[in-house]
């Protein structure tokens, strides 16, 4: 391999090991201090998720974009920002990343590394949450790739933050972190059974967010110019 593309795979499975420390680790930390308050618990678990991001991104965003995420990655391939070559290695490396950030925190925490989540998260509510917790985070990324590159790391996090917050299923919006949070019987956790109608749920949220984005901004580069393809004609 040469040594780019082994940059932007070692990017992108410590990001996304250190985001799911963050998420897990954040979890068990929150529910001991919280003394049962499970509102604060959350919050906690969101703040240190969202500001995580923020450092995650600024970090590993001009190595390899900063997916951590099947399906921003499945989104940039699409949109041709992302070679179709690249797609299975980023999800190697993210879900990856994923499983050993899960078992990172099990071990700082004095957890058995293996676990199986028997948090029970499913239904239509919870899979619609799914479904515009990720359409949202791959508009919040168009957006600002198009518009304000610079803003990207502060906006996603916020916007992860957010989410924590406004949807049903407090945000998973990633497959790798679904199946990474199966494995954590904590309160970060999943059900098995219930981590593919999760997955599926994002898969179809990250492909309306595609579509809508390209309605916003149809034709614009992360310059924020037209492509020439879809310039204006000249005038007669």
């Amino acid at each position: 391999m040469s040594g780019p593309f082994t940059r932007r795979l070692l990017a992108e499975a410590l990001g996304t090991a250190l985001l799911l420390a963050t998420v897990v680790g954040s979890g068990i930390m929150a529910v001991q201090l919280a003394d049962g308050n499970m509102s604060l618990a959350l919050l906690c678990n969101a703040l240190a998720t969202g500001a995580m991001l923020v450092v995650l991104i600024t970090l590993f965003g001009a190595i390899s974009g900063a997916h951590f995420n099947p399906a921003v990655s499945l989104v940039m391939a699409l949109d041709r920002r992302l070679a179709w070559s690249l797609v299975l290695p980023y999800l190697a490396a993210q879900l990856g990343g994923a499983i050993l950030g899960t078992w990172l925190a099990h071990a700082m925490f004095d957890l058995p590394l293996l676990q199986v989540s028997a948090t029970i998260r499913t239904g239509p509510g919870q899979w619609l949450g799914e479904a515009t917790a990720t359409s949202g985070l791959v508009l919040t990324i168009l957006g600002c790739i198009t518009q304000a590159p610079k803003a990207t790391p502060a906006a996603v996090g916020l916007y992860i933050f957010a989410a924590y917050w406004f949807t049903s299923s407090t945000s998973f919006a990633n497959p790798a972190v679904t199946i990474a949070r199966a494995l954590s019987d904590t309160f970060a956790g999943i059900a098995p059974a219930d981590a593919p109608a999760f997955i599926a749920s994002q898969i179809v949220g990250a492909l309306l967010g595609l579509a809508a984005g390209r309605l916003l901004w149809a034709g614009v580069t992360s310059t924020g110019v037209l492509r020439p393809s879809a310039a204006p004609p000249p005038p007669a």
